[in-house]
C-alpha cells in the first residue's frame, strides 16, 4: 500500500513567510480608525487624535508598522 508523499512544490515548513505576503493592503486609504484598531486600542477621541498624528507623520506605512 503506497504512502502519501507531500508535494515537492508545496510550501516548506522550515522557511518563514516573506513580509510582503503577510502585509496586504486593500488599496484603500488608511484611516485613523484603522491605525487605532491595528494598535489594539479602543476607538476613543484621544486614540483617534493619536492616530491622526501618527498618520500625518508616517503616512500609510504607519499601519504596516503596527501589524505583526
Amino acid at each position: 500500500m503506497p504512502t502519501s508523499q507531500p508535494e515537492a512544490s508545496g510550501p516548506s515548513e522550515d522557511r518563514a513567510t516573506p513580509d510582503d505576503l503577510l502585509h496586504a493592503r486593500t488599496g484603500t486609504d488608511v484611516s485613523p480608525e484603522d491605525i487605532v484598531l491595528a494598535s489594539g486600542k479602543d476607538i476613543t477621541p484621544r486614540n483617534l487624535e493619536w492616530a491622526k498624528r501618527k498618520l500625518a507623520a508616517e503616512g500609510p506605512s504607519a499601519l504596516d508598522k503596527l501589524l505583526p
